[in-house]
């Protein structure tokens, strides 16, 4: 009977331990979120009054989704996911961030891929180079930064990275500059998306369209087009000729037209030179003329007035009877 009142009394404060003690932070789910734990998931999407992120996330957190939450800001705190040292994918697609900590994603070391699709404010995309450091997302896998109006790739050397996918789609890129063509060679395990931006198709994009003749590490090449020039709009940038992008052939016919412009010149001043001396014989032989019907042709003051001027006057006649050369 002793033995079955112990085990009784040891099972009644077992049942108080857990009853009152506080629950572990584990276990807890914040108020404006779904927490699904079998799958490692934390859904805090499309909060109506929250504007941050959440605290006290669980640190079994595999996946986090905050997805259209508002969010602001990703600097309060140097590390905005503290503790989140399982975390495996990170949504913050559709957010208005307007400031992001340089250590925004610091402490994810098993960070696999992150969405940031729609999420920045122009005033933030200035810092997402130093928040995307290689050394802070050393394993990342899959990096999604569609629709935010980049004009360049705020990535360090693409080769430095460990990415498999890098979505840049519906952006603001106009080329692709030749260091990132070059680390691209290097890296020959990423795949690139670049459709939906205004490429100019001229002799700044001749490495970039090299690189999509012959790689296959762009899975939507036939979907990227050239919005500049208006003669080659519309045209998908692969299907364009080598000569279109020569920069050799460009700056060889910006010189043919300075060269054309300056024979074109030339020609128009022998052409005045000419009109100008046929003018001068033309008005010198007139007044030789009629010089005769004031001067005797053999006076002085006829060769004088014939020798002041610049061509030879046939009816000007020296005393020796020889054509004077005026």
């Amino acid at each position: 009977m002793g033995f079955v009142q112990t085990n009784w009394c040891v099972f009644y404060a077992a049942a108080a331990c857990l009853l009152f003690s506080p629950v572990r932070a584990d276990d807890t789910c914040p108020s404006s979120c779904a927490c699904a734990r079998e799958w490692g998931t934390v859904n805090c999407s499309s909060a109506d009054e929250e504007t941050d992120v959440p605290t006290e996330i669980p640190t079994w957190t595999s996946i986090l989704i905050l997805k259209g939450r508002n969010i602001s800001t990703l600097s309060t705190r140097p590390y905005a996911f503290r503790g989140l040292t399982r975390l495996h994918v990170l949504d913050l697609s559709h957010n208005q961030l307007e400031s992001i900590s340089p250590r925004a994603f610091h402490g994810l070391p098993e960070l696999r891929s992150l969405y940031l699709n729609s999420s920045f404010l122009p005033s933030a995309t200035a810092q997402l180079q130093n928040a995307l450091s290689a050394q802070t997302l050393r394993n990342l896998h899959r990096l999604e930064l569609a629709g935010n109006d980049l004009k360049s790739i705020p990535l360090e050397k693409l080769d430095i990275y460990h990415l498999h996918d890098l979505v840049l789609v519906n952006n603001s890129l106009e080329k692709i500059e030749r260091e990132n063509i070059s680390s691209l060679y290097r890296q020959k395990r990423i795949r690139v998306y670049l459709s939906l931006n205004p490429f100019r198709c001229n002799c700044d994009l001749e490495a970039f369209y090299y690189w999509l003749k012959n790689s296959s590490q762009c899975p939507d090449a036939a979907r990227i087009l050239c919005s500049e020039p208006e003669s080659k709009r519309g045209i998908p940038v692969e299907k364009l000729r080598g000569e279109d992008v020569d920069c050799m052939n460009e700056n060889l016919e910006a010189v043919s037209y300075v060269l054309l412009g300056i024979v074109s010149a030339l020609i128009g001043v022998v052409f005045l030179m000419v009109l100008y001396l046929n003018r001068r014989e033309t008005m010198g032989e007139l007044f030789c003329s009629n010089s005769f019907l004031f001067f005797d042709p053999l006076s002085k003051m006829h060769n004088l007035l014939c020798r002041s001027q610049t061509l030879t006057c046939r009816k000007c006649r020296l005393g020796n009877g020889q054509t004077g050369t005026i």
